[in-house]
């Protein structure tokens, strides 16, 4: 028997939550239906769903704040939260990159396909899935293991969100390698952000405060070009 992935859908409108709940249904997910933010963080806790669509004006506080709040206080599995699509009518390029700083993984507007939004949740719960067999990628005394995802510096374990841990991912797979912002936004995000790369330095700040916090800093920043995470020189 097929275990159908959890959805918490967090939409304030019923006539639209009602559609989308129905329709996420017969793409083969189970949805747990939330109207209010303060709703949606007690439901991660709860139901840990696999994946947060998540209205970005609601009732109570927004998405962006009910996204902070799980990043900051991380429910999850290995004390990470869900993947969170931002749903919104809200189609301004500083919304959408609001929404990633918060801790989206991705971005719809209002109005949109239906098969196409069933479309991007597949494609964020591919590259957000715990279920990856790979090999344990090693740094220095940093460890990352795809299967379990699990992050290790030294002895002590690193909580990441799903987006920092694909974009250490990616670091790790090409250490000693830069890698620009726009190949970044491409293997991280999959998607097109109009030549606005700024998420990506947000990211690589949040990914420092959590990896770089001893000797030998890892992650480096080469100006005018990118990022890379480099082993220390012996």
């Amino acid at each position: 028997m097929t275990v159908r992935q959890r959805l918490l859908l967090v939409e304030d409108e019923p006539t639209l939550r009602e559609l989308l709940s129905a329709s996420l249904h017969l793409a083969g997910f189970q949805v747990i239906p939330a109207e209010t933010g303060a709703q949606a963080v007690d439901a991660v806790r709860e139901e840990r769903p696999d994946l947060i669509v998540l209205d970005v004006m609601l009732p109570d506080f927004d998405g962006f704040e009910v996204a902070r709040r799980l990043r900051e206080h991380p429910v999850g599995h290995h004390g990470t939260h869900p993947p969170i699509l931002f749903l919104t009518a809200r189609d301004a390029a500083e919304d959408r990159i609001s929404g990633l700083r918060a801790g989206g993984d991705d971005y719809v507007t209002k109005p949109f396909n239906l098969e196409e939004l069933v479309l991007r949740i597949q494609a964020v719960l591919r590259r957000t899935s715990g279920r990856r067999t790979d090999g344990l990628l090693v740094v220095a005394d940093l460890e990352l293991d795809p299967g379990s995802h699990q992050v290790t510096r030294g002895d002590q374990q690193v909580q990441l969100s799903p987006t920092e841990f694909s974009l250490l991912r990616v670091l790790m797979e090409n250490a000693g390698q830069v890698l620009s912002r726009e190949q970044l936004l491409d293997q991280v995000w999959h998607f097109d952000f109009n030549g606005d790369d700024s998420i990506v330095a947000s990211y690589i700040s949040y990914l420092r405060r959590k990896i770089d916090t001893r000797e030998p800093k890892l992650i480096h920043t080469v100006r005018g070009t990118g990022y890379v995470l480099r082993r220390p020189r012996a």
